[in-house]
């Protein structure tokens, strides 16, 4: 009986993860590329795992999510994480890499691996699947415009975007909550006298005329060469909303209605709403803030905003061309489409932002792609890891489904809510590593094993845990 070969469609740090995860693991793999026959906008030259905007993977402190998603992937065995070391540079407290270099080890280490089959070709249309050849795509975010409307013709359009509107994430430690209150518009949020759903931010009337005047003051990222600028009306950077005239915002994301201050007794002249990001509220989601401002002036301008003087943010905003989907409504917990089994995505196409962030989604879905190939139980990581965050990101359902870089929302908050937040990420990056131990020891999947034959199916139910 053949055996089983994998499609994965793209070889930038997600594919080339899948690929060599898969490979490790005895499965042959088609590892398809459209280089040298084209190249998406940002893309300069013909190499495998080109890093097209910085050369750096972020900082490398645990106490860091980023840092801690580096870590565990070098732990558990990423071709990624194993060539950026090799081909690191000087770069103070971050992991960065000699370009050339790392994309050259990648390609050198997979074009040596013996399970690993090459094919230039330009892919316009999702591949045939079956349980004997499943596919991948991997096709990041400029995937080409043939194969994206074939994507969303398969999921539907309203659960594909073309450019990611992202609003800023602030620690809840660290907002001032003697200067906010929770409430939702006309009390609609409370279920069973728990709290409201949104926490509000109250700006009186000189504060919101000088804060407008600060945003179309701040100085903005300009869009790169290969980006059309094309906002859409119902998520607009909230820069050229107050550009459309200074009460725009009160009447927009920063609208009072429905809300009185329980502070003044009154309905405040302006608002900012912060919405949980997480189930245990460790995070907040500043609401309708998408932003093209850089990350400096983020912070200073959104720090004039009352309770978030102090603000600790997670996540910056930002607006870019970017192709992904709606993962929570599209792709099961193994990644794969529903609406068309037998072929899973990975990287940036789901939702995550970053080098390693893709590079960690390409880990976890050939992983548990082979552990099902292989007949095993899916053993996911765990959820308290950055890795297992991964898929905690993914499947999350939320009403506005954004790209994200790794943050520490992404993980359980600890029970111990007193230590300061250092202490904190220190105490969960610890808690994570020794999980991800016993994961990986538990892992049943082992590396260059023997050739196997095609289950019946890939796409039965599989179980969430073991």
């Amino acid at each position: 009986m053949p055996s089983v070969t994998v499609t994965v469609v793209g070889a930038g740090l997600a594919g080339c993860e899948v690929a060599w995860q898969l490979a490790e693991r005895g499965i042959d793999v088609r590892l398809v590329e459209q280089k040298p026959h084209a190249r998406t906008p940002a893309q300069t030259t013909d190499a495998l795992c080109e890093l097209v905007c910085s050369n750096s993977m972020r900082g490398a402190s645990l106490a860091n999510a980023v840092g801690l998603l580096k870590e565990e992937l070098r732990r558990a065995g990423s071709l990624i994480l194993a060539c950026a070391d090799k081909t690191r540079v000087p770069a103070g407290g971050a992991l960065a890499v000699d370009r050339e270099a790392f994309s050259a080890l990648i390609t050198e280490r997979l074009q040596a691996h013996p399970r690993v089959a090459f094919e230039a070709r330009i892919v316009t249309s999702i591949p045939e699947a079956s349980p004997a050849a499943p596919v991948v795509l991997a096709t990041g975010p400029l995937t080409g415009e043939a194969l994206a409307a074939d994507l969303a013709q398969t999921i539907g359009s309203a659960h594909l975007a073309y450019y990611d509107a992202i609003a800023p994430i602030v620690s809840a430690d660290s907002i001032d909550w003697s200067k906010v209150f929770k409430q939702s518009r006309y009390g609609k949020g409370a279920e069973d006298g728990a709290d409201e759903a949104y926490v509000n931010c109250p700006v009186d009337e000189r504060a919101y005329f000088a804060f407008v005047a600060e945003l179309l003051a701040a100085k903005k990222v300009e869009p790169r060469s290969f980006e059309e600028v094309r906002y859409f009306e119902g998520c607009l950077p909230v820069e050229v909303m107050a550009s459309r005239g200074e009460r725009t915002l009160a009447f927009g994301p920063m609208k009072p209605v429905g809300l009185v201050d329980p502070h003044t007794g009154q309905r405040p002249f302006a608002v900012v709403q912060l919405r949980p990001e997480d189930g245990a509220a460790t995070a907040y989601n500043m609401v309708g803030f998408q932003t093209r401002m850089t990350w400096p002036e983020q912070a200073r301008v959104l720090r004039t905003i009352p309770g978030l003087e102090q603000a600790e943010f997670l996540r910056f905003g930002s607006v870019h061309r970017n192709t992904f989907v709606d993962a929570p409504r599209v792709l099961d917990a193994r990644m794969q489409l529903r609406g068309r089994p037998g072929v899973f995505l990975a990287g940036q196409i789901t939702g995550v932002e970053g080098y390693v962030e893709s590079c960690a989604c390409g880990f976890v879905c050939g992983v548990m792609l082979a552990q099902a190939l292989r007949g095993q139980p899916l053993l996911p990581p765990p959820p308290t890891t950055a890795l297992g965050g991964v898929l905690t990101h993914l499947t999350r359902v939320r009403d506005d489904y954004q790209p994200s870089n790794v943050t520490w929302a992404w993980l359980p908050p600890l029970g111990d809510r007193r230590l300061k937040k250092r202490a904190r990420y220190e105490a969960m990056g610890e808690r994570a590593l020794a999980d991800l131990a016993m994961w990986t020891q538990a892992r049943v999947a082992l590396p260059n094993a023997a050739p196997i034959a095609p289950p019946t199916s890939i796409i039965a139910p599989w179980p969430t845990s073991t």
